[in-house]
C-alpha cells in the first residue's frame, strides 16, 4: 500500500505561504513516516503547478494512490490537515 502524498504548492513571494510553511514542516516531522510531504515552488515547477491547475497559493493537494482526494486553497491549520490525512494511512 502506498503512502498518501501531501503537496504544498507555494511561492516565495506569497505572504500566506509563509504562514503555511511552518505548519507543513511541523506536520511532516510528526507524521512524515506515514505521509510523503512535498513542497513545490510554483515559480520553479510551473509544469507541476499546471498539472494540478494551481491558481492560488498556498494550495495543498492530498493524493492517495495517484488520485486527488482533497484540495485546500489558502492557509490550512495542522489539526484540519491531520484529520484529513489520518484516515488515508
Amino acid at each position: 500500500m502506498t503512502k498518501p502524498m501531501l503537496y504544498d504548492f507555494f511561492a516565495t513571494w506569497c505572504g500566506p505561504c509563509k504562514i503555511q510553511s511552518p505548519i507543513i514542516d511541523s506536520l511532516a516531522e510528526k507524521i512524515g513516516d506515514k505521509v510523503d510531504v512535498k513542497k513545490v515552488d510554483v515559480d520553479q515547477f510551473p509544469d507541476l503547478a499546471n498539472k494540478y491547475q494551481i491558481s492560488v497559493v498556498p494550495t495543498l493537494i492530498i493524493e492517495k494512490e495517484g488520485k486527488v482526494v482533497h484540495r485546500l486553497e489558502g492557509v490550512t491549520d495542522a489539526a484540519r490537515l491531520e484529520a484529513l490525512l489520518i484516515p488515508l494511512y
